[in-house]
């Protein structure tokens, strides 16, 4: 099982956590018939895989979070990258602009991004 993929359901699982963390077991149950229909069960067996990965814990019937949201995307595009670009960030980069422009805001976003990038390797 790949730690840093989530189907499309427990996306929206821990898409649900990680908006209401800390939660309750109970409230997550909840909030999971409200949300998708799912029996206490199914809640339980979602959220036992998902804190397996390390990405949540339950701890004495409060669920909460491990890996917050943005550590996990971080993950799940360095690895995106890894699989398909060789870990080549310009490699990725070129692909994605490939047959698609810029505006200028987002250039100057990835020109700062880039910068900041420098300017901790000067430091660090």
């Amino acid at each position: 099982m790949d730690e840093n993929k989530l189907g499309v359901m427990e996306g929206r699982f821990a898409e649900l956590i990680w908006a209401s963390a800390p939660i309750s077991t109970g409230n997550l149950v909840k909030a999971c018939q409200d949300a998708f229909g799912w029996k206490r069960t199914t809640t339980y067996t979602m959220l036992k895989r998902l804190c397996q990965r390390g990405i949540f814990q339950n701890d004495n019937g409060t669920v909460v979070v491990l890996m917050p949201k943005a550590d996990f995307h971080r993950r799940q595009s360095e690895q995106f990258v890894a699989d398909t670009f060789g870990g080549s960030l310009p490699a990725f980069i070129a692909a994605f602009t490939r047959g698609k422009t810029l505006s200028d805001k987002e250039a100057d976003e990835i020109q700062r991004l880039i910068d900041n990038s420098r300017q901790k390797n000067k430091e660090g």
